[in-house]
């Protein structure tokens, strides 16, 4: 199996499926994509980063997805890391960011709005189309939080004296809850 940008974002699906099977499963019909197919791109991924032989750090993620949309330096109090942007066909108006530190080891992969964060209205919270930074930005005292699984963010914030926790996968908004257990919507 060749790993290419399909391989890709069905990898990713992988892990969002975790927090939003219906989606996932939307989106691999439209892909004319197996369930079979996202294990099969899940566990070569999962081979490429504990391979020895195997590229490391960004050169996996070109090896993939092919040269950067965006890529430079962007500095973090006193370090300096690069960034690496690609645009995926899933994920329109969204681009996938890796971090590497000097050393060439990934801090960070996740997707990003070009430009940073957008303020969105409360409906506008639709999965798939926000990223960690826009509910940060919308909801004045947003707290993020690591997930419980690798590559899962929350973002826990108040709207109309709800309290509620926008759970994302690899930076990408997948569900809300309320954080009282009560239904979200």
């Amino acid at each position: 199996m060749r790993f290419r940008v399909r391989e890709f974002e069905l990898a990713l699906m992988h892990r969002m499926r975790d927090l939003n099977a219906g989606r996932v499963e939307d989106a691999l019909a439209a892909m004319g994509a197996s369930r079979a197919e996202v294990r099969a791109a899940h566990t070569h991924w999962t081979r490429l980063a504990h391979a020895s032989r195997a590229p490391k750090g960004a050169a996996v993620f070109r090896m993939a997805l092919g040269p950067p949309h965006h890529a430079g330096p962007r500095a973090f109090g006193s370090l300096t890391c690069d960034v690496r942007r690609w645009i995926l066909p899933s994920w329109p108006g969204l681009e996938f960011e890796v971090l590497t530190g000097p050393d060439g080891e990934v801090w960070n992969q996740w997707f990003v709005r070009p430009g940073g964060g957008v303020r969105l209205a409360f409906a506008d919270l639709t999965p798939w189309t926000c990223v960690v930074a826009d509910v940060g930005t919308s909801f004045p005292g947003a707290t993020s939080l690591e997930g419980q699984a690798p590559h899962h963010w929350s973002v826990e914030f108040d709207h109309a004296g709800t309290a509620y926790r926008a759970c994302f996968v690899y930076g990408l908004y997948q569900r809300l809850d309320r954080r009282d257990g009560g239904p979200a919507g």
